[in-house]
C-alpha cells in the first residue's frame, strides 16, 4: 500500500515520468531473469526484485500498470545492467517479439550438439564453452555429473546479452516438469525404478525411432527386455559410447567393444541418457504400447518390423537387412 501511495503521489506531483527515467538500483552489476509464458505482470515485478532489482515489487508493478503496457510483456530471457531505467526495463520486455533471439534444442540432440548450438546462438553470452560437463550440470542446478538428457527440446527466446546458462535453466526446468508428468502416467507394470531411469530409457527410444508411429512399440520392446533381464542391444547407445571415434559406420567390433553405454555387452540401462528426448518419447517410455515383441529391425524406409521370437526376427533381418528372398 505504501508503494502504491508513493507512486500515486509521484504521479500527482508530475514526477512519475521523471522516476521512470532514473537508473534502477541493482544488487549487482547485472541482473538476469527468464519470464515464462502466462506469468502475470505482478509476478514479473516480483521476480525482477527477487533476481536483484532493489525497489519495492509493488512500485515496479504499479509502474507496469500505469504505463498501460503491462499486458504486452513478452516471455523470454532478459538481462539488464547498471543504469537501466524502469522505462527501459519495460520497453525491453514489451519489444520482446522484435528483439528476442531463439535458441532451438531439437528432439534427439545430444549435449555436444546443444553446446554447438549455444556457441552459434546470436547475442547469447557464452559461458558454457569454458565449463566441463560436471561444471555445467552444477551451474544448471543438477545433481548429475552431466546435463546430458536434462534439457527439454523446444525453442527458448532470449534478449541479446543474456547468459547461456540462464536460458538453459529454462530447458532444465521444462525437462524436469515433463519428466515428472510422464512418470505420473507410467504403466503399473513398468520395470523402471525412478524418473531418472525413465529419462535414460526415453533417450534411447528417441534415438531408436525412425517413424513416430513405431515409438510406442519400440518402447514396448525395451520395457519387455528390461522386465526379463535381456540386454537392450541398442545401436545408438553403442554409438554414444564410442564418442568422437565413431566414423559413421557401426562395425561388429564396435558392438563387442565394451563401454558403459554398450548395451550389447552390458545388461540394463546405460548410466546416463544418450540424448535429449522429446515429450512423446518420455510418455511412451513410461507407458509403452502393449506388445509381446522382444525384437525389431529396420525395414529401410524408416519403419521397423517387430517380432516376438528370435526365429521370426532372424527371418525379418534376412529379408530387410541381408536382402533375402521375401
Amino acid at each position: 500500500m505504501l508503494a502504491l501511495l508513493l507512486l500515486a503521489g509521484l504521479a500527482a506531483a508530475g514526477a512519475a515520468w521523471w522516476w521512470t527515467e532514473q537508473p534502477l538500483p541493482l544488487r549487482g552489476t547485472r541482473v538476469e531473469l527468464s519470464i515464462e509464458p502466462g506469468t502475470s505482470p505482478r509476478e514479473v515485478a516480483e521476480q525482477w526484485v527477487q533476481a536483484g532489482v532493489d525497489v519495492p515489487a509493488e512500485l515496479l508493478y504499479q509502474w507496469f500498470r500505469w504505463s498501460g503496457q503491462s499486458r504486452k510483456i513478452r516471455a523470454g530471457s532478459y538481462e539488464i545492467e547498471a543504469g537501466v531505467s524502469p522505462k527501459a526495463l519495460l520497453d525491453k520486455m514489451v519489444r520482446g517479439e522484435q528483439v528476442l533471439e531463439l535458441l532451438r534444442i531439437i528432439d534427439g540432440w545430444n549435449l555436444r550438439q546443444v553446446r554447438e548450438a549455444v556457441a552459434k546462438a546470436p547475442g547469447l553470452r557464452n559461458t558454457l564453452a569454458s565449463m566441463s560437463d560436471a561444471q555445467a550440470a552444477a551451474a544448471l542446478g543438477l545433481s548429475e555429473n552431466t546435463p546430458e538428457g536434462w534439457l527439454f527440446p523446444d525453442s527458448y527466446a532470449y534478449s541479446k546479452g543474456v547468459s547461456d546458462i540462464t536460458v538453459l535453466k529454462r530447458a532444465r526446468a521444462a525437462m524436469q516438469q515433463r519428466l515428472a508428468q510422464a512418470w505420473e502416467q507410467r504403466a503399473p507394470d513398468s520395470p523402471l525404478k525412478s524418473p531418472a531411469e525413465l529419462l535414460v530409457l526415453a533417450s534411447v527410444v528417441e534415438k531408436e525411432t525412425g517413424q513416430a508411429g513405431d515409438r510406442g512399440l519400440v518402447a514396448g520392446v525395451f520395457n519387455n527386455r528390461l522386465r526379463i533381464g535381456m540386454p537392450l542391444q541398442s545401436d545408438p547407445t553403442v554409438i554414444y559410447g564410442l564418442g568422437a571415434s565413431f566414423d559413421g559406420n557401426l562395425r561388429k567390433a564396435d558392438l563387442l567393444a565394451d563401454t558403459p553405454w554398450n548395451t550389447y555387452t552390458r545388461r540394463g540401462l546405460p548410466p546416463t541418457p544418450i540424448a535429449m528426448p522429446g515429450a512423446r518419447a518420455l510418455l511412451t517410455a513410461a507407458k509403452p504400447d502393449k506388445t509381446d515383441a522382444l525384437y525389431f529391425v529396420a525395414r529401410g524406409d524408416g519403419s521397423s518390423v517387430f517380432s516376438g521370437s528370435l526365429a521370426d526376427h532372424n527371418r525379418a533381418v534376412n529379408q530387410f537387412q541381408r536382402g533375402g528372398s521375401r
